[in-house]
């Protein structure tokens, strides 16, 4: 089995790769390692995978359409799961262009490599942004997404449209998991549990939007690889149950399919920052703040789909998962407790 993983030397890309290694699977890991953040941190990602039989690495572009098809031409992959694209709800107010560019163009690059040179199935990366300001709690599948608040959303939106026309036309298997605040080791510097814990350990505030007055789905690194994992393995087929009168946006006569993948156990924000706190051993000084523009002030995620589907739910309390992150964080930035 040969899998392309396209954002391989990011967070979830990586862990991605490794649970793929692990059983043996050929593994082409591709990404063009930008520098939305610091550098260092996706080449001790790479460097780790390198170390493990089966991985190739391509420096590449999604964005880049001629390179993307004579990728896919030389590559021959039996399956792709998408995880590249330009993450950050806040960076996009700044940055619109990026998001369209890698996002957009990028994931229709990787649609015409997987309708030239078929695949079994293309697994891909949306988010629990697509949701907006949706009010009913927990999110489902099948409710409306469309008021997305943040470009990164839209854009997360647009793919999940883009791939059901291509799996309509060209039959492609698609299948779209909506991440929900995904968290561990070797996570995002930019998310707030590094951010956090950076600043905790350097004895500094840490910011608190909407004046901590936020619910999160946090789902840990482990539970989010294993349902990608089951879900390539299980290519999108039709729904014998899709009614065209009352259309579910999950599913399709067409082979296409939409997944939460979340804890279903959203918690305060401030008890997550209390749970890092004790993991950490150090008290935060906090720094609350208003709502910041695009944010959402809970999501909690519905899995009865992707457990009817591929026989998992995300289930690692957040305890537990924190201390695994502050574990890795005080190795590999060399503090001590």
């Amino acid at each position: 089995m040969k899998i392309l993983v396209t954002g391989a030397a990011g967070f979830i890309g990586m862990h991605t790769c490794l649970k793929l290694l692990e059983r043996g699977n050929e593994v082409v890991g591709l990404d063009n390692i930008n520098d939305y953040y610091d550098r260092s941190l996706k080449d001790a990602r790479l460097a780790l995978l390198a170390e493990r039989p089966g991985f190739r690495f391509l420096h590449a572009d999604i964005e880049n359409a001629a390179e993307m098809q004579a990728i896919f031409g030389e590559g021959r992959f039996d399956r792709v799961i998408h995880l590249a694209a330009q993450p950050g709800v806040r960076y996009s107010l700044a940055n619109p262009h990026a998001y369209v560019n890698a996002n957009v163009q990028g994931f229709l690059n990787i649609l015409e490599g997987c309708r030239h040179h078929p695949v079994e199935s293309l697994t891909y990366a949306s988010s629990s942004s697509v949701y907006g300001g949706y009010a009913t709690l927990p999110f489902h599948e099948s409710q409306n997404i469309a008021h997305p608040i943040s470009l990164y959303a839209a854009t997360k939106k647009a793919n999940e449209l883009m791939a059901h026309t291509y799996s309509h036309l060209f039959r492609i298997p698609t299948t779209g998991l909506r991440f929900f605040t995904v968290y561990g080791p070797w996570g995002r510097p930019d998310m707030a549990p590094m951010l956090f814990a950076k600043a905790i350990s350097e004895g500094r505030a840490i910011d608190i939007f909407n004046n901590g007055d936020m619910l999160r789905d946090f789902t840990y690194i482990d539970d989010i690889v294993e349902g990608v994992v089951r879900v390539s393995d299980k290519p999108a087929t039709p729904d014998p149950g899709y009614d065209p009168a009352q259309p579910d946006p999950s599913i399709s006569n067409a082979p296409y399919r939409i997944f939460n993948i979340g804890n279903s156990q959203p918690v305060k924000l401030m008890d997550f920052i209390a749970a890092l706190e004790k993991a950490m051993g150090r008290e935060a000084m906090k720094n609350f703040l208003p709502m910041q523009p695009g944010d959402v002030p809970a999501t909690s995620s519905d899995t009865t789909a992707l457990e009817s589907w591929v026989g998992f739910n995300p289930n690692t309390p957040i305890e537990t998962g924190v201390e695994r992150f502050v574990d890795w964080y005080k190795k590999f930035y060399r503090i001590n407790s």
